[in-house]
């Protein structure tokens, strides 16, 4: 019987930088200021808009410095620092054309609020060169390392298919300004899926999809979601979110999961069931060439919320020191997944093929 390694989490830079955050919403609470602290890494200091957010949360988490501009945030900065961003989609471009040149900056997921905005971004950090990453940070979630190490080492062989299913109640009223947004569901959750389905099987040749609204939340633009992604005849993979099933927990599911020629790997994101408080995560996978179809269970230390954040920062850093040759979520890797996005919005809008037609 084979065994396999179980890799569960990132590599860390040899020496931290100190991180300027700029953007103080309830993300920095969940997620960069834990993931940060449990890290060890240094916060310099806070900026927002809101000048009473972000001393809420330099309070809470211990941070000394709240900026009291943009201006100041960048001037003030440490040498070497990393700049975080972690504001609406609308408002990246303008912080990353505030940026000093050559700067390491971590942005918020998605890289604008369509593919437009994603190219004058990356013209940005270009002409800049700036180096920058695009926080898809669920490549990072320690159940993620652990399928991918999985999968490298060859243990449920060739990977033909990849399945992201979510069935459950988002209180999506803890985010008001979406309301205002012309895009919701694809641009702020399921963007991560295809970040995360791209990431094991490359660039689609195409994408059909559909978002819609829901009878119970008519001022969102969308809050459910099918995907179809095309990579020929035989590899599947597919997106389906419904954030609108406020029926208990009985038939509620959140799992990822990836079926290859010799086994299968399946996930459950706990954090999404309750959300914000989630459930337990659970890792099961089947090495089954033979048929017997033994299901091994994995404890995982972390999870995606707050242990994923410490990933994305990370790698970021380990780049900007020179540990790391690359950086997995780039502006020029994000870019693609932007046309993903896009490509997704335009099949929605375009609609299927009318049978009464044919």
């Amino acid at each position: 019987m084979t065994t396999y390694r179980i890799h569960q989490k990132a590599d860390m830079p040899k020496s931290a930088r100190p991180i300027v955050i700029l953007g103080a919403g309830s993300i920095i609470r969940d997620a960069h200021l834990p993931a940060y602290r449990k890290a060890g890494f240094s916060v310099a200091g806070i900026y927002d808009i809101r000048p009473e957010a972000a001393r809420e949360k330099a309070a809470q988490f211990g941070v000394d410095t709240v900026y009291t501009s943009l201006e100041e945030a960048v001037n003030a900065a440490p040498a070497g620092a990393v700049f975080d961003i972690a504001v609406p989609a609308g408002a990246v471009l303008e912080l990353v054309e505030a940026l000093p040149d050559e700067a390491a900056v971590l942005i918020q997921k998605p890289m604008g609020r369509n593919l437009a905005e994603a190219r004058q971004i990356l013209g940005v950090c270009r002409s800049k060169r700036l180096k920058a990453a695009v926080n898809f940070q669920l490549r990072y979630a320690p159940f993620v390392i652990a399928a991918r190490g999985l999968i490298d080492q060859g243990a449920i062989g060739d990977l033909h298919d990849l399945e992201m299913r979510l069935t459950c109640y988002t209180p999506w009223h803890l985010w008001p300004w979406l309301e205002e947004e012309d895009r919701v569901e694809i641009r702020y959750h399921s963007i991560h899926y295809i970040d995360l389905i791209r990431s094991f099987l490359g660039n689609p040749r195409g994408i059909q999809a559909k978002t819609v609204k829901h009878p119970a939340a008519m001022k969102l633009d969308s809050i459910r979601t099918n995907i179809i992604f095309d990579y020929g005849d035989v590899i599947r993979a597919n997106i389906t979110t419904n954030h609108g099933h406020n029926y208990g927990d009985r038939h509620q599911e959140s799992y990822l999961k990836w079926e290859g020629s010799a086994g299968a790997i399946k996930i459950r994101l706990g954090l999404l069931l309750n959300y914000p408080d989630g459930v337990p995560d659970a890792f099961e996978y089947c090495t089954s060439a033979d048929g017997s179809a033994e299901w091994t269970p994995v404890e995982i230390e972390g999870t995606w919320f707050p242990d994923a954040f410490i990933g994305s920062m990370s790698n970021l850093q380990r780049y900007a020191e020179g540990s790391a040759v690359d950086i997995p979520t780039s502006v020029e890797d994000a870019i693609h997944t932007m046309r993903a996005f896009e490509a997704a919005h335009a099949a929605s809008d375009q609609g299927g093929v009318d049978p009464s037609a044919l």
